[in-house]
């Protein structure tokens, strides 16, 4: 007989009886069955019924009995659980299920049996306890609901403090609150951030539904009389679950409040270094109320945000210091040339202080000559800036004396090593007269320039160079050989400092090649080209180290529409080139309905650059132009920087050599040398007669 069958005893003071333990175990929930394995019969007492929601007249004692409350899936469960208990021989087991009761509400259920086996292992009873289980897996259901709102918070936190990590400037704070998944990841629907600024609130970022119109009072007093500005003042965070109710209190704020499509708000001041910098407003929807978790997370992220606008603030200050003083070092404006255009850029390395001593210049040098100058101090610093300016202002008083420009590095190098620094500075220096095109290059540890020349093609000329300024009159080495170079007129001079082409993790082979490419690619004229590499190749290289740029053009020639001219440089090292100038002629011939002359033509011209090449210390400048008077003709210049000149031979049979100018007089009407400067021209012209007639 089961306990709860027992009369219950009268209670010693008269009062309610005491209960028994059955019935103490029904009110707790809790029952105990035996389940008879041999016979297949399973026992419940008063309490496990009730657990249950059984009638003991609807229960037959039978397994399949308890299948009328407890739903198939988690009966076969149940099932599957037993058998493999019974199969393991393991003594114990433990499951939770349901248990419809009449009401149709599911309550959870807990069950705990025992094995009882014969000496010979066989089982032969379960007895144990079921008890209803809703109210301990509601506790833990709130108990991971409160644990998964904690590790949202905790990712929110993180989160937003990692993406903000790696905001530099104040801009770079804005984009991350307000860009791609900003709002998700602050847990809000939407954002307003605000900046003290000579006693009002600016408004720096909005993001979200129908935030657009607080855009209308972007600059707000600090007065209190808005809810974020009161923040602000007081440094006390406010927590608003109804916006309209704030109309009462902030009138000025009624009609932005009623087009705001939000139901809550938490308004918080942003405090670094016991200062008001500003004030955050997170915007939510659906929301009645805020926990106190919830309003921990709002305050963390509002520090979160506001030691993040401290570090940029201050970076944008010290950038904006660094730049001004770098800027100051720099020349103010390029003296206009004639004969030519120039284009100068300069970029800035972003990384506060750390500015760069990069520069440029452009001085106007006597008899009509211009020296251009890109230069580099060591390091990056504002005392790298500093040496800059000095060492700039040096070397340009040196070139505007007149010295050569082998002697204006040697002293701007001697300058160097006499201040009280240990910096040392690489840089490139060229005086160039855009009348003839002549072009004197040093060099001083630096990057050489690059040429395009008129048919697109790029090269790099061998400008041979020395130590780095400074360092040259340290090792008492202050050798600057100049390198001479001719700028054909529509060609390109290109200067850079090494944060054009240098990449981290990359050879500087690769950086030069691209600057190549995009000079091949470039428009033609200096202003636009130097836009173009200066887009293309910092956004490719990023911000790591900053960028001088110069770019010189030497104004085209194309003579007139009835004496047409082209003009072509052919360096000594460059087989294509010759090539390039062949194919350049007889295209022009063809243009200009002479083609008639471009077998004759070339094949003078390869002669005279052949000779050029071959018996002069440099490359040769080409020059073909119409001669309309009095008789329309074709006159071919090739000029070198050799004095020597050239003579006519008679040669041998056998011999392999010689024969070139033979071979020009035979071609040409007419043709001669010229002293040109610093060298000497070798001309031959050619028309539709083509009489040959005496040299002179």
């Amino acid at each position: 007989m089961a306990a709860a069958e027992r009369p219950d005893r009268p209670a010693p003071d008269g009062g309610r009886p005491v209960t028994g333990a059955g019935e103490r175990l029904a009110l707790n929930g809790m029952g105990s069955y035996d389940w008879d394995l041999v016979a297949g019969t399973v026992s419940l007492d008063e309490a496990g019924l009730v657990v249950f929601d059984l009638e003991p007249e609807e229960f037959d004692h039978t397994p399949e009995g308890l299948g009328l409350r407890i739903p198939a899936d988690d009966s076969a469960r149940l099932a599957d659980t037993v058998v493999g208990v019974l199969d393991s021989g393991e003594e114990t087991y433990g499951s939770y299920f349901t248990v419809r009761r009449r009401t149709g509400r599911d309550q959870w259920t807990h069950i705990q049996g025992r094995v009882l086996r014969a000496p010979d292992g066989r089982p032969l009873r379960i007895v144990g306890i079921v008890r209803d289980a809703t109210a301990e897996l509601a506790h833990l259901t709130v108990l991971r609901k409160l644990e998964s709102a904690r590790a949202q918070q905790a990712t929110i936190v993180q989160r937003t403090t990692e993406a903000l990590s790696r905001a530099v400037t104040v801009d770079d704070v804005t984009a991350t609150l307000t860009g791609t998944g900003a709002l998700e990841r602050l847990g809000a629907d939407g954002l307003a951030l605000g900046l003290v600024e000579n006693g009002a609130i600016k408004i720096i970022a909005l993001s979200g539904e129908s935030l657009d119109i607080l855009n209308e009072r972007r600059f707000t007093r600090l007065d209190g009389s808005l809810p974020l500005s009161q923040a602000v003042l007081s440094r006390k965070a406010r927590f608003v679950t109804s916006l309209a109710e704030l109309a009462a209190e902030f009138p000025m704020f009624t009609d932005y409040l009623n087009r705001i499509h939000y139901d809550a708000a938490a308004y918080l001041p942003l405090i670094a270094q016991a200062k008001a910098i500003g004030g955050l407003v997170l915007f939510y929807k659906r929301l009645s109320e805020f926990s106190p978790e919830e309003r921990n997370l709002c305050l963390g992220l509002a520090g979160i945000v506001a030691q993040s606008l401290q570090r940029a603030l201050l970076f944008d200050q010290e950038r904006e210091f660094a730049t001004g003083l770098q800027a100051s070092m720099l020349p103010r404006r390029i003296p206009e040339i004639t004969g030519g255009e120039i284009a100068v850029r300069y970029h800035a390395a972003w990384s506060g202080r750390e500015v760069g001593g990069d520069w440029y210049d452009v001085i106007a040098l006597p008899r009509d000559r211009v020296g251009i100058v890109v230069g580099d101090v060591q390091g990056h610093d504002t005392h790298a800036a500093a040496i800059m300016g000095q060492l700039r202002i040096a070397l340009r008083a040196y070139a505007g004396e007149g010295h050569p420009p082998s002697t204006v590095l040697a002293r701007a190098s001697r300058f160097l090593a006499e201040l009280d620094t240990e910096r040392f500075a690489t840089c490139m220096y060229a005086q160039v007269d855009l009348e003839t095109g002549g072009v004197r290059a040093v060099r001083a540890g630096h990057l050489g320039p690059l040429i395009r020349h008129t048919d697109g093609r790029t090269g790099w000329p061998n400008v041979r160079g020395g130590l780095p300024l400074g360092l040259a009159s340290i090792f008492e080495r202050e050798e600057f050989p100049e390198t001479r170079l001719d700028l054909v007129p529509g060609e390109t001079l290109v200067l850079c400092t090494d944060g054009l082409v240098e990449e981290p993790g990359t050879a500087i082979t690769q950086g030069m090649e691209a600057l190549a490419h995009a000079v091949r690619s470039g428009p033609q004229e200096a202003g636009a080209l130097a836009d173009h590499l200066s887009d293309r190749l910092w956004e490719r290289w990023g911000s790591g180290d900053d960028v001088a740029l110069l770019v010189l053009r030497r104004a085209p020639d194309p003579g007139t529409h009835r004496a047409p001219r082209i003009h072509q440089y052919i360096h000594q090292a460059d087989p294509e080139g010759l090539s390039e100038a062949r194919y350049a002629l007889r295209q022009a011939l063809r243009d200009w309905g002479m083609a008639e002359l471009a077998d004759d033509v070339e094949l003078a011209a390869g002669e005279l650059l052949v000779n050029a090449l071959l018996h002069t210390d440099g490359g040769a400048v080409l020059t073909m132009e119409v001669l309309p008077e009095p008789v329309r003709r074709i006159r071919l210049w090739v000029k070198d920087r050799s004095s020597v000149w050239p003579r006519r031979r008679t040669p041998g049979e056998s011999a392999t050599t010689g024969r070139g100018l033979l071979l020009v007089d035979a071609l040409a009407t007419h043709w001669g040398v010229e002293s040109r400067g610093d060298g000497k021209a070798v001309w031959c012209e050619f028309d539709a007669g083509g009489a040959r007639r005496a040299v002179e």
